[in-house]
C-alpha cells in the first residue's frame, strides 16, 4: 500500500492482537506505519485481495502472479564474509562472499524503504523436531507473502506462545526495493544475502515465494551439522512399519509427487533433517509443481489446487468463471501451489518420524535418455552419486532456462542450498545408511527411448512400481547386472514393469548412438567431479564411471 494513502484496510482492527513483546524495532525496523502480526488465512485473504495482489479463483485459492520473478534467482544469493563463517562455509558459485560493510549498508537502505510502510510478520518456527525446531521471523511488504510463510513453516496457533516468541533468524522480503550493483557489490538489482552473524538475512527485488523457504533452508544447512543433524533437500515418507524413504531430487524430478503415496505416510515434501534419533521436516507445509498436474496422476496434489488456503503462483485464471487452466505456461513452467501440510490426508501430523530410513532414493532426470530407470548402489556409489546430484534442469525452475532441460550437476541434489563442503553432508549421510542398513536406489524419472525431443518422458506407473518393488524389499529377490560404464547394478526384472524397460538401450533405434551418449555422459561426470576431488578420500573418487574403450 502507498504510504501516502491513510485508510483502514480489512484486518486494520485486529492488526496487533497477535503481536509478539519482542518488536520490529529491535531488528532496526523504525518508524513503520503500521504492522499486521500473525494474521490467520482469512485475514491475509482479505488483505491480498483488497490490495491487489492477487485473485480468488474457483474452489478458494488464492491465485499470484510474480512478475518476472517465477523461479529463484539462484546466482543472485550471498552469505556475508565474517568470522563465524570465514573458515566454516564452501565460498564459490552459490557461496557468493559480501563484505559486513556493504551488507551494513545495504540493510541501512532497506530500513529507510521500509519507513512509514506497511509490513506483514509472521512468527513460526522451521523445524518439526522439539529438540530442533528454529523460531523464526517473517517480515514482509506483502500479505500474500504472509500466508506464504504461514503455510510453508510451522505455524504458532497459541496466544501466549505467539507473546513470548523470540525469532533466532529473520527474514526480510522486500520486492519493492532493488539493489544498485554500484553501491552494494552486487551481480544485479536482486539480491538474497544472508547474514550468519546478525542472524538476519535480506530478499530484495524478487517476489517469488521459493526465495522465501530456501532462504531458511540454507540457515539450517549451515547450522544443523554442527548439531549432528544432516539436512537434507529431499521429501520424505514412512511405511506401516516405520521403514522412512527419502527422495533426494532437484525440482522437476519428481520428489513431491512419487513420495505423495497413498500406502504411505507423508513427512514433508522438501527439506528434512536426519538427526541421531528420527527423521523431521523442517517445514509445516508444501511447494509442489503444479504445470499440467493432472486429478488422475497426483489426486492428492491436485486437490490441493482447488482449496481455500492453497497459494497458486503464476497459474493462468480464466478472470471470467474464475477456472484455473493448469496445463497454460504463459506466465512460466515454474507454477507452484503453497499449500498446509495438512491438506494432504495422508501424513504425519507432527511431522517428525522417530524411526530411521531403510531405502534412500536419488532421484535425476536424465534428458539424454541413457541411465537406467532404477540401479541399486552401494555405499562408496551412494556417495559419489550424492555429491555428484546429476540432474536436468526443467523450464522455469530457475531464471533464464529455455525450453529444452539443461544437463546439470548440483552437489548433494541442493547446492543452492549447501554451504559447507558436499563431502561432508555426503559422509553424513554414508555414516548413517551403514548405521541404520539404508539401501539406496538412483531412480530416473528422465527420459527413454532417445534424449529429449525424440524419446519420451518415463511413465510415472512404472516408476511407481519400481519404487514400490524397492521400498517393499521385492527387489532384493531379482537378479541383476552390472552396469558397463558406472559398476551399478541394475535388476533384470520388477513385478509390473516390462522387461525392456529395464534396459534403456533396448528402446534405442541406434544403439551405437546409445552408448555414444552413454559415454558422453560418463566423461561428465568424470569432469564434474574434479571439482570435489580434493575433499574426498581416495575410494570414492575411484568409484566413478569408466569411458568406453576405443
Amino acid at each position: 500500500m502507498s504510504k501516502y494513502l491513510e485508510f483502514s484496510t480489512p484486518a486494520t482492527p485486529q492488526a496487533k492482537d497477535l503481536k509478539a513483546d519482542l518488536g520490529l524495532s529491535s531488528q532496526g525496523l523504525m518508524h513503520l506505519d503500521r504492522v499486521f502480526w500473525n494474521l490467520p488465512t482469512p485475514a491475509l485473504y482479505e488483505e491480498a485481495t483488497f490490495r491487489n495482489e492477487g485473485h480468488v479463483a474457483y474452489g478458494g485459492p488464492l491465485v499470484v502472479n510474480t512478475g518476472k520473478w517465477s523461479a529463484r534467482a539462484a546466482q543472485d544469493k550471498y552469505i556475508v564474509r565474517e568470522a563465524s563463517t570465514e573458515d566454516s562455509i564452501w565460498w564459490g558459485e552459490y557461496n557468493r562472499p559480501l563484505d559486513p560493510e556493504k551488507f551494513d549498508g545495504l540493510f541501512a537502505r532497506v530500513q529507510a524503504y521500509l519507513q512509514d510502510e506497511e509490513v506483514f510478520v509472521q512468527d513460526c518456527y522451521a523445524g518439526a523436531h522439539p529438540d530442533y525446531r528454529m523460531p523464526v521471523r517473517i517480515v514482509s511488504e506483502r500479505a500474500w507473502q504472509s500466508l506464504f510463510a504461514r503455510n510453508m513453516f510451522i505455524t504458532i496457533r497459541d496466544r501466549d506462545e505467539l507473546k513470548t516468541h523470540v525469532p533466532e533468524f529473520t527474514v526480510i522480503a522486500v520486492p519493492g526495493f532493488k539493489t544498485d550493483p554500484r553501491i552494494d557489490g552486487t551481480r544485479t538489482d536482486t539480491t538474497i544475502v544472508i547474514n550468519f552473524a546478525q542472524r538476519l538475512a535480506l530478499i530484495c527485488n524478487s517476489s517469488y515465494g521459493g526465495e522465501i523457504k530456501k532462504t531458511i533452508f540454507t540457515v539450517l544447512n549451515f547450522l544443523l551439522p554442527f548439531r549432528e543433524v544432516l539436512p537434507m533437500h529431499c521429501s520424505a515418507n514412512v511405511g506401516q512399519d516405520g521403514d522412512v524413504a527419502l527422495f533426494f531430487g532437484l525440482s522437476g524430478t519428481g520428489k513431491t509427487t512419487l513420495s505423495a503415496d497413498p500406502r504411505r505416510k507423508l513427512i514433508g515434501d522438501d527439506e528434512h533433517g536426519w538427526a541421531l534419533d528420527a527423521v523431521f521436516n523442517f517445514e509445516g507445509g508444501c511447494y509442489a509443481k503444479v504445470i499440467r498436474l493432472s486429478a488422475e496422476h497426483e489426486p492428492e496434489i491436485y486437490a490441493c489446487t482447488r482449496r481455500f488456503g492453497t497459494i497458486l503462483e503464476n497459474v493462468v485464471q480464466d478472470r471470467t468463471s474464475r477456472r484455473l487452466d493448469l496445463d497454460d505456461d504463459q506466465f512460466t513452467e515454474n507454477t507452484r501451489a503453497a499449500y498446509p501440510l495438512e491438506f494432504i490426508p495422508n501424513v504425519v501430523a507432527e511431522g517428525v518420524a522417530y524411526s530411521h530410513p531403510k531405502n534412500v532414493i536419488l532421484l535425476t532426470c536424465d534428458a539424454q535418455g541413457v541411465l537406467p530407470p532404477i540401479a541399486r548402489l552401494d555405499p562408496e556409489r551412494a556417495v559419489y552419486h550424492f555429491i555428484s546430484g546429476y540432474t536436468s534442469k526443467i523450464a522455469g525452475t530457475e531464471i533464464g532456462l529455455g525450453i529444452e532441460p539443461e544437463i546439470t550437476f548440483s552437489a548433494c541434489f541442493g547446492a543452492p542450498f549447501m554451504v559447507h563442503h558436499p563431502f561432508e553432508y555426503a559422509n553424513m549421510l554414508k555414516a548413517r545408511m551403514l548405521r541404520h542398513g539404508a539401501r539406496c536406489w538412483l531412480v530416473n524419472t528422465g527420459w527413454v527411448g532417445g534424449p529429449f525431443g525424440i524419446g519420451k518422458r518415463i511413465s510415472i506407473r512404472h516408476t511407481r512400481n519400481l519404487l514400490n518393488a524397492a521400498l517393499e524389499g521385492q527387489l532384493e529377490e531379482a537378479e541383476y547386472r552390472r552396469d558397463r560404464l558406472f559398476g551399478f547394478e541394475v535388476p533384470l526384472s520388477c513385478p509390473d514393469v516390462p522387461s525392456e524397460v529395464l534396459d534403456p538401450s533396448t528402446s534405442w533405434g541406434n544403439a551405437e548412438e546409445y552408448w555414444r551418449r552413454y559415454d558422453g555422459l560418463a566423461a561428465r561426470y568424470i569432469e564434474n567431479f574434479k571439482l570435489y576431488a580434493a575433499g574426498c578420500p581416495a575410494e570414492i573418487c575411484a568409484v566413478g564411471p569408466s569411458r568406453l574403450q576405443k
